[in-house]
């Protein structure tokens, strides 16, 4: 199974991330364009650990381990934002390279019941940044009217 085009449309969404987050300051982490919705710096942490985070899903962590994993993950500065992001691509990449045609395969279950394959894990893992890529433009475009002027795609 050919994941790799799909790790290379991850790579393209990670690396317009981080040309919006170049555009940033660290007092743009506290906007919050909807009261009791994500703040900036709330999508941008979110963002960050999605690689991380999904590939755990994926391999069938428990709510508990993810509810860790998500206090232990909070970031407060676009520079760390920014590395996590970047690590976690990484981290995703190294992970998906390590599997067999068979591990891409194997169905595992998240714990809130749905049942994936490896290759569709990672199909979810790209639409799943993609979706907050598009909230966290949308956002700087339409609330803040800080359009980041960048192409955001190939």
């Amino acid at each position: 199974m050919d994941y790799k085009s799909i790790l290379h449309q991850i790579e393209i969404a990670v690396n317009t991330i981080v040309q919006m987050i170049e555009k940033l300051e660290d007092v743009d982490l506290q906007k919050r364009p909807t009261p009791n919705k994500q703040s900036i710096g709330e999508l941008l942490t979110h963002l960050a650990v999605i690689c991380e985070a999904d590939w755990r899903n994926s391999n069938e962590a428990t709510e508990s381990q993810m509810t860790a994993f998500y206090s232990e993950n909070a970031y407060t500065t676009l520079q760390s934002i920014k590395d996590v992001l970047l690590t976690s691509f990484q981290a995703l990449k190294d992970n998906y390279s390590g599997l067999s045609d068979e591990e891409l395969i194997e169905q595992t279950t998240a714990y809130w019941g749905i049942t994936y394959t490896r290759y569709e894990w990672l199909l979810e893992i790209m639409a799943h940044i993609y979706h907050h890529r598009g909230q966290l433009h949308a956002m700087l475009v339409h609330c803040y009217s800080k359009d980041p002027k960048i192409m955001m795609f190939e």
